[in-house]
């Protein structure tokens, strides 16, 4: 089967808004090129940042990002470009920098989608604990209390390597002792749930509104054995689940995050944490208010580039 890529040139702080947009059209997939990625990064093979290669030697862009959604042959051009290209220039509207905003399509033949994220994907430390290794990659653990994640980027929305990302797995580590139930709000990749059952996790299920997304979780889920009894489904955030749990972690857009505090809310246990992120600098303190106008208390608050991630818990009776 061949593919149609859509790239889509913008700023590093529009990425996730991107995605979502690229995703949202169609898209059966998505590849991100981001400089910031790449910003902080030193040669070494674990230095500042956990590096284990040199990251000039890592093809990437030097400012800005691309993001490029690769879309079935059939895709039709004339109304795809158009739509996107209107609702990437949309975007400024809600406080996020569209960049140069430019959109174009290029025929892609199967092989060439499938070794493409190569080049682009390796090994990465992400905390003390926690490394995620494509798996192609050959991996020796640098310390006994190192977990790696497996993970197929082929299909991936979410490698690890952009700040919500990271910001929500420092958070899990910071959060799990052993043995929490959990929802993953979101999952795309699964990366959130999969690090969750290697950090200790007991019951976990993730949902993605993305069918597509979800069969990319499944596939992952197969390469770690430690996240094989992970529940897996499509489902529009919380709709229709009614459970109480310990932890409930979603890293989604602000503005999807602002309906999902209140389901959040009735399906976590007293005392119960809530982990977001996907929350950029200008909506911060709208998700801080939402939050605490529902009754959360937050805990703590941390800050990658532009975005932020938010520890925040339900009062327990003696709170209340």
């Amino acid at each position: 089967m061949n593919w149609t890529a859509v790239k889509v040139v913008t700023s590093s702080e529009a990425v996730e808004a991107v995605s979502y947009l690229l995703t949202n059209a169609g898209a059966q997939g998505v590849q991100i090129d981001d400089a910031a990625d790449f910003a902080n990064l030193h040669a070494g093979r674990y230095g500042q940042h956990g590096e284990i290669i040199d990251p000039d030697e890592i093809p990437h862009r030097k400012q800005g990002a691309a993001v490029t959604g690769y879309f079935p042959e059939t895709a039709f051009l004339p109304e795809l470009v158009p739509t996107i290209s209107a609702q990437v220039a949309k975007l400024a509207s809600y406080g996020l920098n569209p960049g140069p905003g430019t959109v174009s399509a290029e025929a892609v033949n199967n092989e060439k989608w499938a070794t493409v994220w190569q080049k682009y994907y390796h090994p990465l430390r992400v905390t003390n604990e926690l490394t995620i290794v494509p798996e192609w990659e050959e991996y020796t653990p640098a310390q006994a209390s190192e977990k790696v994640i497996y993970l197929d980027p082929g299909m991936a929305f979410g490698t690890g390597t952009h700040p919500t990302t990271r910001l929500m797995m420092e958070a899990l580590e910071k959060v799990i002792r052993g043995g929490e139930s959990l929802i993953d709000v979101g999952t795309g990749s699964g990366v959130l749930s999969i690090t969750a059952k290697a950090l200790g996790a007991g019951d976990v299920a993730a949902y993605d509104v993305d069918e597509v997304a979800v069969r990319s979780a499944k596939k992952n889920r197969a390469l770690n054995p430690v996240a094989k009894d992970i529940k897996l489904g499509v489902n529009s955030l919380l709709d229709g689940i009614h459970t109480q749990v310990d932890i409930v972690v979603a890293n989604i857009l602000a503005e999807i995050i602002v309906p999902l505090i209140p389901q959040a809310y009735e399906n976590l246990k007293p005392g119960g944490q809530f982990l977001t992120s996907g929350i950029i600098d200008d909506k911060a303190s709208l998700i801080r208010k939402k939050l605490q106008d529902q009754g959360f208390i937050i805990d703590s608050e941390t800050k990658m580039k532009d975005w932020h991630g938010i520890i925040a818990h339900k009062p327990t009776t003696e709170e209340e």
